[in-house]
């Protein structure tokens, strides 16, 4: 265990924030892993900017895999074509962006294969950006849950998916702010496929 950092949760594509954070307190950061899994958070949903402005993109889970299953034991649900949707809405919004097609052959196996579990699921997705932002690091996960931590900045309260952060992100081009205007903190893979190569200098 860490002695000092940062204890983040793991997400589903997660926001630019997550990501600044990290890279802050990389080394020195350890994955939730334990916790109940809390509703309507980024565990199961992304931000992406389509068209029409802001798309949230949500991952559906077992029914009963909400009150009191720990994050790591939440199953995917399949009971709809939510990957064919999620693939869709990505190629849909990002086709046009500038790094889109360096990319897209990674991304699409995650909408072709079916993880059970939604905790692999998105420490795959994690290892796969962390790669091709060139952030290097070791993932370490906690081992049981502490409803507290001392010395750890504890992020797993953090990054609202329901309200609009506070964090000072200075804008880059996207695709379609010429409709709608910058969109703060949106999923990496928006930063990603408009910046590409730049995105962790970025951050």
């Amino acid at each position: 265990m860490i002695e000092k950092g940062a204890v983040l949760p793991l997400f589903y594509m997660p926001p630019v924030e997550y990501f600044s954070e990290l890279t802050i307190y990389n080394p020195d950061f350890i994955l939730e892993k334990y916790e109940h899994f809390p509703k309507q958070t980024y565990r199961n949903r992304a931000n992406i900017y389509s068209p029409d402005g802001m798309l949230t993109l949500v991952v559906p889970v077992v029914k009963g895999s909400k009150a009191h299953t720990a994050v790591k034991d939440v199953r995917i649900s399949y009971d709809f074509r939510w990957q064919r949707l999620h693939w869709m809405s990505l190629q849909n919004c990002y086709r046009r962006s500038a790094y889109f097609e360096y990319y897209e052959d990674e991304f699409a196996i995650f909408y072709e294969v079916r993880e059970t579990f939604l905790f692999d699921m998105n420490e795959k997705l994690l290892r796969l950006l962390l790669n091709l932002l060139k952030i290097k690091t070791e993932i370490k996960f906690t081992v049981d849950y502490e409803p507290e931590y001392l010395n750890l900045k504890d992020f797993r309260q953090g990054f609202s998916s329901k309200k609009e952060t506070e964090y000072p992100q200075k804008p880059y081009y996207q695709l379609f702010e010429d409709r709608h205007g910058f969109i703060k903190n949106l999923s990496i893979v928006d930063l990603l496929f408009n910046q590409g190569p730049q995105s962790v200098n970025y951050l």
